[in-house]
């Protein structure tokens, strides 16, 4: 099988939910017993140049006739024209992460063999979006790996965002929401790349600087592996404010460690969140955009040590019901399987 990956797949400096997965997925195939050939493509996906749309074209000729072809939807989801001379030679199917809303992205998916979706609000979302046959729509949320529960403080006070500092993920709300908390006690560190939007990165930067927050809100910058365990470990609540989310990764990451969440009801995330057991929220969700709202739930958080137990009891039902990659790599698997035998 071949895999058509974003060239900047295993950038440290631009750690993404989306390059996360791919990489998960290749391994997870790999061990399975699958042969894998990974194809990073660089370029300013989902927004490349004719040199870099050329260089695709020059991959996808080469390729077999018949070969299995997963390709990322920051790459695919935008060069239709480029995928429709191939459909009936290959048998590719789109990974989409984040769909774009486009022409382009209608016609890529009406081309290929089929579709996988990283969550079940994607999967509708497309559906309705552009008719597509349900029966070659196939969903295969991102696993997470166990870890052991973070210990938590008596107050509540440790807040974590773990998220690329982006006008998307919406840490401007965050921050105004944190600076009408402002007279309650707690310190937030914000995990993620500083380097895909530095002119918002900038205006977030005075933005904190104006409400006074610069000793108390962190742009701790990217961290993988151990340094960001270390970080969830440390945390007692994730707080994510993104105006649009198809599922949301560290929102399990930070459930597998009991640690409750407070998210915007955007796209995916009230999935992501899930349900414990007994049928309770482990944690809170907000309007999107609403900076107020977010500060009324986190006032709420750290008010209310009651409220804090309950979730965090929540949190840690939450964890026994999470999957890990194997049943991710699984279902991408029989989805291949689905389209080969279109």
């Amino acid at each position: 099988m071949h895999v058509v990956l974003p060239g900047d797949i295993d950038d440290p400096g631009t750690p993404s939910g989306g390059n996360s997965y791919d990489r998960r997925v290749c391994a997870g195939l790999a061990a399975a017993g699958w042969t894998v050939r990974e194809h990073a493509v660089p370029g300013s996906w989902p927004h490349p140049t004719p040199p870099q749309r050329a260089g695709l074209a020059r991959l996808l000729a080469a390729l077999p006739d018949g070969a299995s072809v997963l390709i990322d939807g920051l790459v695919g989801s935008t060069v239709p024209e480029l995928l429709t001379p191939h459909a009936r030679r290959l048998c590719p199917v789109l990974l989409v992460h984040m769909p774009l809303a486009d022409r382009a992205e209608a016609a890529a998916l009406a081309a290929v063999a089929g579709v996988i979706t990283t969550s079940g609000w994607t999967r509708q979302l497309l559906l309705r979006r552009h008719a597509l046959p349900a029966d070659r729509v196939w969903v295969a949320r991102p696993g997470v790996d166990p870890a052991p529960p973070a210990p938590g403080t008596a107050g509540g006070t440790r807040l974590l965002c773990v998220a690329a500092v982006t006008t998307h993920k919406g840490h401007d709300v965050l921050v105004d929401a944190l600076a009408a908390v402002a007279d309650r006690d707690w310190r937030c560190t914000c995990v993620g790349a500083l380097t895909r939007d530095p002119d918002f990165v900038d205006l977030l930067r005075e933005r904190i600087r104006r409400h006074g927050l610069a000793d108390r809100v962190r742009l701790a910058g990217p961290r993988t592996g151990a340094a960001l365990a270390a970080g969830y470990a440390d945390a007692d609540l994730l707080v994510l404010a993104s105006r649009g989310e198809t599922y949301g990764m560290v929102v399990p990451e930070a459930l597998a460690r009991g640690v409750p969440v407070l998210v915007s009801a955007a796209g995916g995330l009230a999935e992501a969140v899930g349900r414990a057991p007994d049928g309770t929220r482990p944690g809170l969700l907000v309007r999107p955009d609403d900076p107020a709202a977010l500060a009324g739930a986190l006032r709420r958080w750290l008010d209310d040590a009651a409220l804090r137990d309950r979730l965090r009891r929540c949190a840690r039902a939450r964890r026994d019901t999470l999957t890990g990659w194997p049943d991710t790599t699984r279902r991408v698997a029989a989805a291949l399987h689905r389209a080969a035998g279109r």
